[in-house]
């Protein structure tokens, strides 16, 4: 096919392209309407997002958060080490407590006499013991580590001893 002959086709034909391709242009129109009001629309939703509920700026509003996250790691670091420092002081501190109380002579009425085991984590601390008589009351103390004592015990402050141990966590 020469030269003449395509456009002679194409002069008899020219109404039919002149129409096709204003159907095509009509149809491009149509796509790049739709295109731009979905562009707006997402304009629309990123300017709502990025101005917060009180018309604040979302850049510094997720900075003022993570400013806020920071203060509240930091707390929860100070807070910690607090509480490892009260851990450590509580094991120290006497939390284990027995009391045994006893009738130390036959002619007394009721459970004057006693003995109490005052110990810390580590089993360590004192007894204290006291016995009361018609003439005369006496007290001792008698030092505890690692649960057991230097002197020899009384069989209630033994169990005092005991019950206090037995109190462990």
């Amino acid at each position: 096919m020469d030269i003449q002959q395509f456009m002679k086709i194409m002069t008899n034909n020219m109404p039919f392209i002149v129409a096709g391709m204003a159907v095509i242009m009509v149809i491009m129109l149509g796509i790049m309407i739709n295109q731009a009001m979905k562009l707006s629309y997402m304009r629309k939703r990123y300017r709502k997002m990025m101005t917060g509920v009180d018309g604040a700026n979302m850049e510094r509003l997720l900075m003022g958060h993570i400013d806020e996250v920071r203060h509240v790691v930091e707390e929860n670091q100070r807070l910690d080490s607090e509480n490892k420092r009260m851990d450590a002081l509580l094991q120290t501190a006497v939390t284990r407590v027995g009391v045994v109380r006893f009738r130390a002579f036959e002619d007394m009425g009721s459970d004057l006499s006693y003995a109490v085991a005052l110990l810390d984590s580590y089993n360590n601390g004192v007894i204290l013991s006291s016995i009361f008589g018609r003439e005369d009351s006496r007290s001792y103390v008698k030092p505890i580590e690692a649960g057991a004592s230097t002197y020899t015990l009384t069989q209630e402050e033994e169990q005092a001893l005991h019950d206090a141990m037995a109190k462990a966590q």
